[in-house]
């Protein structure tokens, strides 16, 4: 009987075991979503609580992984000086828009991104800021080329 018993919890064990291992294996591999310093835009009457990605490994990492973004977030990236930049959205998981900037705030150009491909939205010409937001954000707002955007870091 003892034995008989032992044979049935043993499978059973088993999976638990299995289970647990490979649940906490997921777990290991889920990708940590990095949150940035934020700062206060505003375009206009349009308040925005952007993120701030200032160095290459932010900008990188920009926002991957993310599951949502509230209404009126979104993410600064700096570039130091006018460059010719572009932005794509390996591993980015909600659709955006991205404004390319002037040194003065300036939109240069509004780009709409499909979320998780390696298409290069690019600035017309040399950028110092890029704004993403939520896909349709700016298009929603009339917002448009050639708007300044106060409050951008330095």
């Amino acid at each position: 009987m003892r034995q008989t018993n032992l044979s049935r919890l043993l499978p059973l064990t088993a999976a638990v075991l299995l289970a647990t291992a490979c649940a906490a294996g997921a777990h290991a591999q889920t990708p940590q979503v990095a949150r940035f310093p934020t700062t206060q835009l505003n375009i206009g009457i349009h308040l925005i609580k952007a993120e701030v990605a200032k160095t290459e490994a932010e900008r990188e990492q920009g926002l991957m992984f993310r599951e949502k973004m509230g209404e009126n977030e979104g993410m600064v990236f700096l570039f130091g000086a006018p460059a010719g930049v572009c932005m794509w959205m390996k591993n980015t998981l909600i659709p955006l828009s991205v404004a390319f900037m002037d040194e003065n705030g300036v939109i240069l150009n509004i780009e709409e991104m499909k979320e998780q491909t390696l298409d290069s939205h690019c600035a017309r010409r040399g950028a110092t800021y890029a704004l993403e937001m939520n896909k349709g954000w700016f298009k929603q707002k009339n917002i448009k080329p050639g708007t300044k955007i106060d409050g951008l870091p330095r």
